[in-house]
């Protein structure tokens, strides 16, 4: 039995999706980076108190890290339901859990208060934030590109990206504000739990719109089709995790090159960098959180100009130049640090992030053209989320080890480098996918398997 093809998004409507879909990954990149910003400044001193300083900062990036170990898990859970039972309901489960796990975290005890309890319960926090984060964003970025049409998926996909600089934002501007206004005393003592116990009201307001949203007319028109196969033809649709791993396991690949330098470059540019210039460039913590602050409103603005771009010249090329330039931009960015000037730590961080942009604005469109409807939840978040385990979450913590090591950044900038070599290569590897109907890549196969390849297959 035929099922008629979605009707297109109304302009008004796809901009309640896209105002849902960024308000939601702002507040949970927000509850992200409120740790990543505590880890890098306090955490050190509330959590592993008997540690030199600089290992006391390697172990709290440790937990740090162990978040994005996590993420692989929710992306396979969330992924897994989300091609099942739609994208809207998980989208609402993952910011519940992220929301709730920051709060609690505002509320833990610290270690002079409970011991070695207290970082066991900082980590078993963190894995519940970690799990959250990897089923938000595969949801969040479909949700957009599936109500968008393809002549500007890559300008309307673009903006659930620009959650993460938002949450940068906002993250880094309460932060800003604290350390502006508390002594350092205040802030070690009480100041930091703020950022954490605000979380609580924001999720609020996030979960009141998201509500709000229809569900993808994509997947619903994809999973009538696959519920009138399984009444004619009496078969078990295969579960969403083994078709993406037997039609599209390389684009999963694809995906997690696509990830290396991108998510590599950000923690060292956002998170890393708040050591280093401290540490290091003997800067104080505010100019470095000024820098950050400062920076994240410029790729805010910049990620939705990447992503309309890449509707006119397609996906592959912006992200290759993106990919190009942070690893140009590696020794500069350390040598703009070590001038110990504040416009120029602006500019090693703005730079950055200008040219991280071109990689993360057409990334949210580049995924969600590479898979199938009813496998695109998981397809697209296993291969990001899964890239992150060795791109995203050991960044700080390698990138702090060989400060302590070598006392030096150009180890730090090799490494920056070497990823953004492995992504010309995984991404030079790759078809281009503009103008993909998202619609038409599952309808014209039997298995759910697009009918061309986004990988060259020799």
């Amino acid at each position: 039995m035929a099922t008629p093809a979605p009707a297109p998004t109304a302009p008004g409507s796809l901009r309640r999706i896209v105002a849902a879909s960024l308000i939601g990954t702002t507040i949970e990149w927000y509850d992200f980076f409120v740790y990543g910003s505590a880890a890098a400044l306090v955490f050190n001193k509330l959590f592993f108190p008997e540690q030199d300083p600089l290992v006391g900062t390697l172990l709290s990036f440790l937990t740090y890290a162990v978040g994005f170990a996590a993420r692989p898990v929710g992306a396979l859970v969330f992924g897994h339901f989300g091609d099942r039972l739609g994208r809207k309901r998980l989208l609402v489960l993952s910011l519940l859990l992220m929301g709730g796990t920051t709060f609690c975290i505002g509320l833990l005890p610290t270690y002079a208060a409970i011991g070695v309890a207290a970082p066991v319960l900082l980590t078993l926090l963190r894995l519940v934030q970690g799990f959250a984060l990897g089923g938000e964003w595969g949801g969040a970025v479909l949700l957009v590109s599936e109500h968008g049409d393809a002549r500007r998926r890559g300008f309307w996909a673009s903006w659930p990206q620009t959650g993460a600089p938002a949450g940068q934002l906002l993250a880094t501007g309460v932060l800003s504000a604290l350390t502006a206004l508390l002594s350092d005393a205040a802030f070690t003592s009480w100041g930091w739990r703020v950022p954490f116990l605000l979380s609580g009201v924001l999720v609020i307001v996030g979960l009141w719109i998201r509500l709000s949203v229809d569900e993808s007319p994509v997947f619903k028109a994809a999973l009538a089709r696959a519920q009138a196969r399984e009444a004619e033809e009496s078969t078990i649709e295969r579960l969403p995790l083994l078709a993406v791993l037997r039609d599209h396991w390389r684009d999963v690949l694809v995906a997690m090159g696509a990830r290396m330098a991108e998510n590599i470059s950000y923690y060292v540019i956002t998170a890393f960098v708040l050591v280093y210039a401290v540490e290091q460039a003997d800067l104080s913590k505010q100019t470095a959180l000024n820098a950050v602050l400062i920076a994240s409103a410029v790729h805010f603005a910049v990620i939705p100009a990447w992503g309309a771009l890449s509707d006119r010249v397609g996906r592959r090329p912006v992200y290759l130049l993106g990919a190009a330039g942070v690893g140009l931009w590696a020794f500069p960015f350390f040598a703009l640090i070590d001038t110990k000037s504040f416009p120029a730590v602006l500019l090693a961080v703005t730079g950055g992030l200008v040219l991280h942009g071109a990689m993360y604005a057409p990334q949210a469109a580049f995924f969600s053209e590479m898979f199938a409807t009813r496998m695109r939840y998981s397809g697209a978040s296993i291969g990001a989320q899964f890239a992150s385990v060795a791109a995203g979450a050991p960044a700080p913590l390698i990138a702090t080890a060989m400060l302590a090591s070598y006392g030096s950044s150009t180890p730090i900038a090799l490494y920056v480098i070497a990823a953004s070599l492995l992504t010309l290569v995984a991404v030079g590897m790759a078809q281009e996918t503009r103008g993909r109907d998202l619609d038409a890549v599952e309808a014209g196969s039997t298995k759910d398997a697009p009918p061309a390849r986004s990988v060259n297959a020799g």
